[in-house]
């Protein structure tokens, strides 16, 4: 993990090439992910983006193990997902929303996965995008991870996990205000 720094979303020429040199590395240390994808033109997109580029420290710093996921050539973007391979350490012991920290009484987490999400500049997994995820390899198979909720179920104060057990992928419900020590939610952003 990198160090703590989200006041400033500038990043320092020695965090950004540090973040450079990790990525690459993991590029091409995991071409099972990406088959399709090309570390130049990847790298090329991402240079012209440095809010991506902080993005994408944010999800390096808090333990996801951010990696190219794929292309996607409706949106022309590529994808970059977590692929730690338990659930990112420093987005754990997280209610699902904001809504859910403000109605928890006693024992209130410091933040919600969605509040989290937002501050990073990504997006919480839906559930197909965890189960595609899953594809790639095992992950969450001793942690789990919330996942977008639909609506109607979050307005009955529910909300969606993840994980993988067995060699099989679960999706489950809790109450939005739960959190536990094992559960963080993993994030993407298209570059």
């Amino acid at each position: 993990m990198m160090k703590d720094d989200t006041t400033n979303k500038n990043l320092t020429k020695e965090q950004e090439e540090s973040l450079l040199s990790i990525l690459k590395s993991r590029f091409f240390k995991h071409p099972e992910r990406h088959s399709d994808c090309v570390w130049e033109e990847f790298l090329n997109r991402l240079k012209k983006d440095p809010h991506k580029i902080w993005t994408i420290y944010e999800m390096e710093r808090t333990g996801g193990e951010p990696d190219v996921i794929g292309y996607d050539g409706e949106t022309e973007s590529y994808l970059v997902c977590d692929c730690s391979q338990q659930s990112p350490s420093g987005r754990r012991s997280l209610c699902y929303d904001d809504r859910a920290l403000e109605e928890r009484k006693d024992h209130k987490p410091k933040k919600s996965a969605v509040g989290m999400a937002e501050e990073m500049g990504v997006k919480l997994l839906s559930e197909v995008e965890y189960r595609k995820l899953q594809e790639l390899g095992e992950f969450d198979t001793t942690t789990s991870g919330w996942i977008e909720t639909p609506g109607e179920i979050r307005e009955l104060g529910g909300a969606l996990f993840g994980d993988c057990r067995y060699k099989k992928v679960f999706i489950y419900h809790n109450g939005a205000s739960s959190y536990y020590g094992a559960r963080g939610f993993r994030a993407l952003v298209r570059v």
